[in-house]
């Protein structure tokens, strides 16, 4: 499961959120917290945990989930990246536009 694709869906973007303040939940208090089925958030659940956003452990009848820090991690690495890559052309456009302005304030 591609990461983007489990971010993709408001609701998932919503649990990985409240993992990150919270910690870790069991499943019946993250279902405690939307207006959805528990059937639906079970749903979205399995989609975060085969991208591997999310960890679940089973204590005795709960699951409990947390973040997989290291999967979050690798996200914003590349959002990082992809960052700078985009910072850099846009310093560059920048630094062409002034060299065109000052040719054409010369004339």
């Amino acid at each position: 499961m591609d990461v983007f694709y489990a971010l993709a869906e408001p609701k998932r973007r919503m649990i990985v959120e409240l993992l990150a303040s919270d910690g870790q939940l069991a499943a019946g208090q993250i279902c405690s917290k939307f207006d959805i089925t528990a059937q639906a958030i079970s749903q979205h659940l399995k989609i975060l945990l085969d991208a591997r956003l999310v960890l679940m452990e089973r204590h005795a009848q709960k699951r409990i989930y947390r973040l997989n820090t290291e999967t979050v991690s690798d996200v914003g690495q590349w959002a990082s990246h992809t960052e700078k890559l985009w910072n850099g052309r846009l310093d560059r456009l920048d630094a062409v536009l002034k060299s065109e302005k000052k040719k054409h304030a010369k004339k």
